[in-house]
Order: structure tokens, then C-alpha cells, then sequence
């Protein structure tokens, strides 16, 4: 069997665990995002934002879903506005009609009082506040657009976590299959060494065996007690998990490997507890304890891989 090598390519591989902050300056004022990723079976967004922008929830879900497809994720938003002096300016498209409305008024009415100019600010329209107003839609572009930079950081921090995950698993790997390929050239000897104890022990029992049913109960124990299987099936399910891992079209297609790893670790574990469980030898069980050990150690990895 040859060797599996940990390749120096990147690795195709996103953590669930992340934080990503963007802060930026705009017309509406300060304002900040804060995206925080932990591991999670499927997909879940909990969002945190001031009570005047909750209607950007729905927004921001599909935004979330078009980068992210696992995951628990928190998303809060905070504002500090601008703080600017209002401009004020007379309307006189409002004020010229009003003003002539007036004097018409006190020359029919000979007693009528003069009218406060401050009163006539008051009227409604005459006055118009100049400073810059955005309108709802345009506060959702400006926000929804430093969501987007803030969800490209966390995806960005999610990669390169992702590949320190990736490269730990990829050792793992190659120790597993180390241990296989030591394992593998000394089975047939193992097993003769243990079908030969096996005779020992029946021929013990009994002094007068049928030899046909000797060798057939023989045949049978060995049968069971043979690890080749298991050890073809371990080298499988590791070159699976290596070819998972470097795949560049799950990248590409932002499809989810986390489930998929999570299962080649079950059948990893399988085949290590049965390897254990046949013990025709102490190297054998040895091994056995030494890839659960190993399997174990990638299993915690995996369940932060999206």
C-alpha cells in the first residue's frame, strides 16, 4: 500500500467558527456590523438590530443564505447618527398666497390685530428642514451593502480557519494510514500465528475430534477473526476524507462537506472498534486503540467544518 501524502495545496474547507466586524462612516451616520459564526447542525441567523430597522431582517436572511449554509450566526447592527445643525429655509411658494391671505384679511377687518411674523413661521409648509434625508430605501442600500462586506470578512476568516482545521484532520490522515500500512504485511502471519493457538486450544478440549469438523470449526474461526477487510475499507474511508478535503469544486459551489466528514468519522470509528474487537493479537489491538485515539481527535475538528 503506498503512502498518502498531506498535499501543500490549499484545502477546500470552511470553519463555522468566526467573527467579523465592519465599521464605516455614510451619510446616515456611524454605523457597525458585527457578524458572530459557531458551529451548528443546520442554519440558524439570530439578528439583533435597533428597533426602526427590524424591517431589514428578511433582507439580511437572504443575504446570510446566498454566502453561508451552516451554521449558528449572530448579527447585530448599532448606529450612532450624525448629529448635524438643522437647516432651515422659508417656503415662499407657501408663504407669498399666505401672506397676501393676510392682507386682505386686515383691510376688510378694520379692528384686526397684526399678525406675529412668528405665527406665520408656524403655519404649516412654511418652514422646510434642508438638512440631508435619506429615505428608507436608501438607508437599506447603504446598510445591506456593509452587511455584505462584513459577511465577505467573515467568509474570508471562516477559510482561514478552515484550513488549519483541514491540515490537523490531513495528519491525522496520514498517521491512520501509517499505522494501516505497518499493520497490513505482518496479517498473514498474525493470523497463522492465531489459527495454530486456535488448534491448540481445540485439540485441548478434546481428544477425539472429527477432523473434518476440525478443520471446518478452524476455517470458521480464522474467517471471522481475519482484519483484512477492515483495514481495505479504513484505507478507503481515509483516502475519501483527503479527497474531501482537497476538493476544489465544493469550494466552488459553496456545498457543505461538514456532514459528509462527520459520517466517514462514524465509519472510521466502526472499523476501529471491530479491528479492536477480533484482537487476534496484542499489535492488533494496540493499533486498534491508537486510530480510535486518532479518529477521536478528528471527529472534535470536523464538527466545525460547514
Amino acid at each position: 500500500m503506498s503512502k498518502l501524502q498531506t498535499s501543500k495545496k490549499s484545502y477546500s474547507v470552511s470553519s463555522m467558527t468566526a467573527f467579523a466586524r465592519v465599521q464605516e462612516n455614510t451619510n446616515l451616520g456611524r454605523f457597525s456590523w458585527e457578524i458572530r459564526s459557531v458551529n451548528q447542525r443546520y442554519l440558524e441567523v439570530n439578528c439583533r438590530l435597533p428597533e426602526n430597522y427590524q424591517y431589514l431582517e428578511m433582507a439580511i436572511r437572504e443575504k446570510v443564505k446566498q454566502q453561508v449554509s451552516r451554521g449558528k450566526l449572530d448579527i447585530s447592527l448599532s448606529i450612532e447618527k450624525q448629529q448635524t445643525k438643522p437647516s432651515m429655509q422659508v417656503n415662499m411658494a407657501v408663504l407669498e398666497p399666505l401672506t397676501q391671505a393676510i392682507n386682505q384679511v386686515q383691510q376688510t377687518m378694520i379692528e384686526a390685530t397684526h399678525v406675529n411674523p412668528i405665527e406665520v413661521l408656524q403655519w404649516p409648509g412654511v418652514l422646510q428642514n434642508n438638512t440631508n434625508q435619506m429615505n428608507q430605501e436608501q438607508i437599506a442600500t447603504e446598510l445591506l451593502t456593509g452587511l455584505n462586506k462584513t459577511l465577505e470578512l467573515l467568509k474570508q476568516h471562516r477559510i482561514r480557519e478552515g484550513q488549519a482545521l483541514a491540515k490537523m484532520i490531513d495528519e491525522r490522515c496520514l498517521l491512520i494510514q501509517n499505522l494501516v500500512n505497518k499493520l497490513a504485511p505482518k496479517l498473514p502471519e498474525l493470523l497463522k500465528s492465531h489459527v495454530k493457538k486456535m488448534k491448540q486450544r481445540i485439540q485441548l478440549l478434546s481428544e477425539q475430534v472429527d477432523e473434518s469438523r476440525f478443520h471446518q470449526e478452524v476455517a470458521i474461526l480464522a474467517q471471522k477473526s481475519d482484519i483484512s477487510e477492515e483495514i481495505d475499507r479504513l484505507t478507503t474511508h481515509i483516502k475519501e476524507v483527503q479527497f474531501i478535503l482537497h476538493n476544489t469544486e465544493s469550494s466552488k459551489n459553496n456545498t457543505p462537506i461538514g456532514r459528509r466528514l462527520d459520517f466517514l468519522m462514524q465509519e472510521l470509528n466502526r472499523e476501529a472498534n471491530t479491528l479492536g474487537s477480533k484482537s487476534i493479537d496484542t499489535q492488533v489491538s494496540q493499533t486498534s486503540v491508537e486510530l480510535k485515539v486518532l479518529i477521536e481527535q478528528m471527529r472534535e475538528q470536523v464538527q466545525n467544518i460547514e
